[in-house]
């Protein structure tokens, strides 16, 4: 699903909503900005490489304060004067948790809906009511939903309010998951640098990312998995990437990232034929089939997926420095078997998003400064 092909939002829904959203992202960027920073975390384009550095040494920073009970107890007084709301109206395990322990991590107070049956929604509130009455109580709103920009919606009518606050899209319709690319680009880079490091080329893992340079191979559901589609967004940040996307010809990538992809010179080779493309890889991304996302019921399960799965045998055909990543959950894509492999780092992924999560919020609320300049006080 591209940006324009939305689901309107009525009865509220009105011709200055209609006209901004049918701009391209870049010029709407702006209005989620506030003195030059982010504010509203919408859109995976938001964030250029000095941003993503400075967020992720500011999840390192977190993990290595809070080792700690003293730093532990530093960092959850940081946002204990803030109150989060976690909207989720569409299913969610791992970004429902990570954002939940993150507030917890940095001393967050928070409030949840994650069935719109039990708010007014099932009175037939407008989307507009909901999210202003989120206003009232929260100093952040974080919310996935299942059609393509709500997210962006609610920020553009909380603008209009009298009291704004920021809002986290945590995954919006087909459409963009940006903390969960943020949380992707972390967990490449990290485990990238770690593999140059381990194979002796200690120069190249100072000079730069761990993404620079590298194969990245993207398999699965590429057309409506929301995860690849903001990871390939931030590939933009990176130098030398090639991506590798890896669908059966029902699944392929949509021509708007594609269109992206050569806007920004960034290579990329299509393939269906799985072994061929995860075989000179850095990196696997594997995904599931999107199936909730199905126009019809049972269209998904007439594409034959049988040969998009990642089995034990393949692990002996892709280089020994290769990792493996899935944004979870996960079904057949990967054998439970390759588990137990030190590439892979799924697992290391899910985890991560909770940093990433904290640090994001962190910045969000300008405490970067008192995280970056913690010294422990030496007894």
């Amino acid at each position: 699903m591209t940006e324009a092909e939305h689901v309107s939002f009525q009865p509220e829904t009105d011709r200055n909503w209609e006209a901004f959203y049918k701009q391209d992202v870049s010029a709407k960027i702006p209005s989620f900005s506030r003195d030059g920073r982010i504010y509203d975390c919408i859109y995976a384009q938001q964030f250029n490489r000095p941003l993503l550095d400075e967020l992720f040494t500011i999840t390192d920073k977190l993990r290595d304060i809070t080792k700690t009970v003293e730093g532990e107890d530093y960092v959850s007084s940081l946002l204990r004067n803030k109150r989060t709301m976690l909207w989720f109206t569409q299913p969610s395990t791992r970004t429902f948790l990570s954002f939940l322990n993150a507030c917890q991590i940095l001393g967050m107070n928070t409030s949840d809906i994650r069935d719109a049956k039990t708010s007014s929604e099932a009175k037939l509130e407008t989307f507009y009511d909901t999210v202003r009455t989120f206003s009232s109580y929260a100093d952040v709103l974080v919310m996935r939903h299942p059609e393509a920009g709500a997210a962006e919606k609610a920020a553009w009518t909380l603008k209009a309010g009298d009291r704004p606050i920021p809002v986290l899209n945590g995954g919006s319709g087909p459409d963009q998951h940006p903390t969960q690319a943020l949380l992707d680009v972390y967990t490449l880079d990290r485990y990238l640098q770690r593999n140059m490091k381990r194979n002796g080329d200690q120069a190249s893992a100072e000079r730069g990312s761990g993404i620079d340079g590298k194969k990245i191979a993207l398999v699965g559901d590429l057309k409506r998995g929301r995860t690849v589609r903001s990871l390939a967004y931030l590939m933009k940040n990176y130098w030398d990437v090639e991506l590798t996307l890896i669908a059966p010809e029902q699944f392929k990538m949509e021509s708007d990232i594609r269109g992206f992809l050569d806007k920004h010179g960034i290579p990329y080779h299509e393939t269906d034929n799985f072994e061929e493309g995860i075989r000179d890889a850095d990196a696997i991304y594997m995904t599931r089939v999107q199936d909730e996302h199905d126009a019809t019921k049972g269209e998904s399960a007439k594409v034959d997926y049988s040969g998009f799965g990642l089995k034990p045998k393949h692990m002996r055909m892709i280089k020994k420095s290769c990792i493996i990543m899935h944004p979870l959950p996960r079904r057949t894509e990967i054998d439970s078997e390759i588990d137990q492999d030190p590439r892979a780092v799924y697992w290391k992924q899910e985890r991560n998003g909770m940093w990433v999560r904290a640090a994001l919020m962190s910045y969000v609320f300008k405490k970067e400064g008192d995280i970056l300049g913690y010294n422990p006080v030496k007894k």
